[in-house]
């Protein structure tokens, strides 16, 4: 049996935030063993160059240094040796988010994808890695849901992988994190906290328990993994998460987690929680059924495809459908939750120019690459792609009369593809939905996904009971899904510019809308608004001061762009119609009714 390729990490000066990286090969190859550094990190499909973390770089072999020459950006190859030959590089650490590696005297966390090389031609062979607290440090501990070779629970030594794709898809913490821990369907469950919070545990297990035994139960038992690992690092704003085979990393504010003697569900915990049901739901869609384009991972360069609007569209539909139906929220709470996510893509003008299957093959360069104009050029294959599931969800419970829906979907893709990891080809899944629903979807697949026409969701929703409304907005901070204070007409009568502002006080322009009043007057993502009317301007009292005209005055303002003060006339519009809400309808009864209880249970 061939030896395990040998690595060890160790926060070498966790002040300078540098992990220290070592690479052992029992038999390098003769020619000179290469190594590389992933790319890219899956669930995250944007090329991140984690190489240019890399401080230094060199290797040795029985004692005697051993020549080193790049390739190129990413990749190695040392000279040939006989005998062991260990790789050792220093990885700067300071990037906070769930993709790569951050270290300070606090704490350390890393993915695998921006630390540990590859050694070419030794990809499929077992792995061990040791991992090392920082010198003089006694109190951290270390969460991981790597299987343990000899390192006691939640404690550094030697953990295992099967081969270098297991090595990379298990996260690491480490430093003075809370811990709790709860059961799902049989499996343990563990929660780790990084950061300074808090936070109701004890609800917070017991909503999470019920959020991942609804998604083990909706697949069916038993669970693809043996244990899970929560790793949430808690911080004053943050959002986001990456998933992974057994854990996920979740990056998330200190006042989305509930509060000790907190009953209600209040729209931050949500959404928490559907990050929660999101990551959790990747267990299987991606982690298990992939594209075949992502079988096997290449991490040196992008992998295309055009199925992304259900990999990562579909988990969002479901992400707060299960919360609805693990009885986390109420169903108006889902509605709302829809209603905000219709909002977000009736408010981009690029999802008429951009369809659902180019913004996931494009994902690499467009979605992950957002600057100011992404609103009025691409439509995100998150936000749309959970409308179109939401579509055709409806659309199959209608059209069978209840006897299909997505969920059969989705289990006959866990049967085909998740089971055993058989990749869904390009089409796949619209051709198995036909077959699971036996209905003609050419038509709905063609709008739905090829075309940027706005998906029927008044029809399909009416067919269940539920009205789709757009609206104008009702102020800056109005994200769509509640129902509006004021009436239709005065809603219309608030005159705006048609920007979105950027963070902190000053009103500078980050988005300038397609067609927009600010568009036509000249203004520019990047300007600085001083005055209005001669009246200074700031990000609090804009829309106050907006509020004081009507809809087509022409308003005079002043604006920095960079350091020269510029003069603009603006004729101010109307706000557009691009707020959505779903409303149930108190009157639907006979099928509608009964198509909505079997969707919502309400």
């Amino acid at each position: 049996m061939p030896a395990p390729v040998r690595y060890r990490i160790f926060p070498i000066n966790p002040a300078a935030h540098l992990f220290e990286v070592r690479c052992t090969v029992a038999d390098p190859d003769p020619a000179g063993q290469a190594f590389s550094l992933p790319a890219w990190i899956p669930g995250s499909y944007m090329i991140r160059e984690f190489a240019r973390n890399i401080v230094t770089l060199t290797a040795e072999c029985a004692g005697a240094a051993v020549p080193v020459e790049k390739l190129d950006k990413h990749s190695w190859r040392c000279a040939p040796c006989a005998g062991l030959l260990t790789v050792t590089c220093e990885v700067y650490a300071w990037d906070l988010s769930v993709r790569a590696a951050h270290l300070d005297t606090t704490h350390g966390y890393f993915n695998g994808a921006s630390v540990f090389l590859m050694a070419h031609g030794r990809e499929r062979r077992p792995c061990e890695v040791e991992i090392l607290p920082p010198e003089g440090v006694r109190d951290w501990r270390l969460a991981t849901a790597l299987p343990a070779l000899d390192a006691p629970a939640f404690g550094f030594g030697r953990y295992r992988a099967a081969d270098y794709d297991e090595l990379i898809d298990h996260p690491v913490e480490m430093g003075t994190f809370t811990h709790a821990q709860f059961s799902a369907c049989g499996v343990p469950h563990d929660v780790v906290l990084t950061g300074r919070q808090r936070a109701d545990l004890d609800r917070l297990c017991r909503d999470m328990q019920a959020i991942c035994e609804h998604h083990i139960t909706f697949f069916g038992e038993p669970a693809p993994m043996a244990r899970y690992v929560f790793l949430i690092m808690v911080v004053g704003e943050g959002y986001g998460g990456l998933e992974h085979r057994a854990s996920t990393s979740l990056l998330v504010s200190r006042k989305s987690l509930p509060r000790p003697g907190e009953a209600a569900v209040n729209d931050d915990y949500r959404a928490f929680l559907g990050l929660v049901s999101h990551e959790y739901f990747h267990t299987w869609n991606v982690k298990r059924i992939k594209p075949k384009a992502f079988l096997p991972y290449d991490l040196s360069r992008e992998a295309y495809t055009r199925q992304l609007w259900a990999f990562e569209g579909i988990t969002s539909y479901y992400d707060d459908l299960a919360l609805v139906r693990s009885q986390r929220i109420e169903p108006q709470d889902y509605l709302q939750a829809l209603g905000e996510t219709a909002t977000r893509v009736w408010r981009g003008s690029g999802r008429f120019k951009q369809t659902v299957t180019e913004s996931s093959f494009d994902a690499w360069t467009k979605f992950y690459r957002q600057d100011e104009n992404a609103p009025n050029a691409i439509v995100s294959y998150y936000t749309k792609g959970a409308l179109v599931a939401l579509a055709l969800d409806l659309t199959l419970r209608c059209g069978t009369g209840g006897r299909r829906s997505l969920d059969d979907v989705m289990r006959a893709l866990w049967e085909r593809h998740g089971r055993t990891p058989t990749g869904v080809e390009e089409g796949g899944i619209e051709r198995l939905a036909a077959e699971v629903s036996g209905l003609d979807l050419r038509e709905f697949f063609d709008r739905a996904l090829r075309s940027t026409e706005d998906l029927p969701l008044a029809g399909l929703l009416g067919d269940v009971g539920v009205e789709f409304v757009v609206r104008p907005a009702e102020s800056a901070a109005d994200k769509g899904g509640k129902p509006p204070k004021k009436s239709a007409a005065e809603l219309m009568r608030r005159a705006v510019l048609g920007v979105k502002l950027t963070e902190g006080a000053e009103a500078k322009l980050a988005q300038v809308f397609d067609g927009a009043a600010a568009q036509a007057a000249g203004l520019a993502a990047g300007d600085a608004l001083v005055a209005v009317d001669g009246l200074r301007v700031t990000k609090a009292n804009l829309d106050a001061l907006l509020a004081t005209h009507w809809p087509g005055e022409r308003v005079t303002v002043h604006a920095f762009r960079r350091d020269e003060l510029m003069t603009f006339v603006v004729e101010l519009q109307a706000p557009p119609m691009d707020t959505c809400e779903f409303r149930f309808m108190p009157d639907a009864d006979g099928a509608p009714r009964a198509h909505r209880v079997a969707w919502l249970g309400s």
